[in-house]
């Protein structure tokens, strides 16, 4: 049996591509928006960890039955099984992921879904000096300007929330000094975590995408257990305490959300990647019109118009 041709792969690979980053903007510009319609007299009702507990399980499960159809498909033959040594390269993004996860559930507290969708684009700052750093990527002048803009963005934004009066009868950008500070922590290790992802999957391209998986989402679903059992006092009957309709679909959704961006680091880039996070903005912020009649003011305006602005020239070649 012939090996595809490289044509046939380059072209079905653009074809995955266009189907997934769409799905990959709906599901990350919801995900901000979902975590705040599930709050309970204005806070989260549930234990973050054990919530990502449930997303890194169902994402092991759909990534171990891709394994185990790709093995039975080979004939049962195991080919370019990784060692045990490069295994435990992926408990390095599993923990970082780990934190993460975590961090967007707490930020929901101190700030409004399309703020916080505003701010995380200030992972391409973080990610931009760790392509720097890790893959030795170099920046042109016109992309150091351009994480100038993107920071100037977050400040505007920033402002704005900071300053903003109390309404009691719909939702305004509201940033708390206390989000700013999880913020900016939760985008340098999303940065890190998405380049350094991207590095130790190109880096053993032998390996399948689905094996690759498995052994981030079993290291995803360790890291979660110890954080649930710590956090909740070692109370394993609190598990599915506060658990509600929507937490289950944020569950589904930031399932296929990790599997979306597991192949775009596979097959596409990082950059891919942060072009659905700046597309999400729009997502957010009309479903936060739509759904808390969100009222936006000058600052959000102009952070919005200067992410654009600054992604444009990040990647303009």
């Amino acid at each position: 049996m012939h090996p595809p041709k490289r044509d046939d792969v380059e072209h079905k690979t653009k074809w995955m591509l266009f189907l997934l980053v769409p799905t990959g903007v709906l599901i990350y510009g919801s995900h901000s928006v979902l975590l705040n319609l599930s709050k309970v007299g204005g806070i989260v009702p549930f234990n973050s960890t054990s919530c990502v507990v449930m997303i890194e399980t169902f994402k092991l499960i759909i990534s171990l039955l891709v394994f185990w159809k790709g093995f039975t498909r080979d004939g049962g033959k195991a080919n370019n099984m990784p060692s045990f040594q490069q295994s435990l390269l992926f408990s390095v993004p599993a923990l970082l992921y780990c934190l993460n996860n975590n961090f967007v559930v707490h930020i929901q507290l101190y700030m409004d879904p399309a703020s916080f969708q505003v701010l995380s684009n200030l992972k391409t700052v973080s990610t931009a000096l760790f392509y720097w750093l890790i893959i030795r990527r170099r920046m042109t002048s016109q992309q150091w300007f351009a994480v100038f803009l993107l920071l100037l963005a977050g400040v505007a934004n920033s402002y704005g929330g900071l300053h903003s009066q109390e309404d009691t009868s719909n939702m305004q950008i509201q940033v708390d000094s206390r989000g700013l500070a999880l913020m900016s922590i939760y985008c340098c290790i999303s940065g890190l975590a998405g380049v350094y992802t991207e590095y130790i999957l190109k880096k053993h391209q032998e390996v399948s995408l689905s094996l690759q998986n498995v052994l981030l989402y079993t290291y995803g679903v360790a890291f979660n257990l110890v954080g649930f059992l710590w956090t909740s006092g070692f109370q394993p009957s609190s598990f599915f305490q506060g658990f509600s309709v929507w937490t289950v679909i944020i569950i589904v959704t930031q399932a296929f959300n990790g599997l979306i961006m597991s192949a775009i680091f596979k097959h596409g880039s990082n950059i891919i990647r942060l072009f659905i996070i700046a597309s999400a903005m729009g997502v957010t912020t009309i479903l936060s019109m739509l759904l808390f009649s969100l009222q936006l003011n000058l600052y959000f305006y102009c952070a919005f118009g200067l992410v654009i602005i600054s992604l444009v020239l990040y990647h303009k070649r």
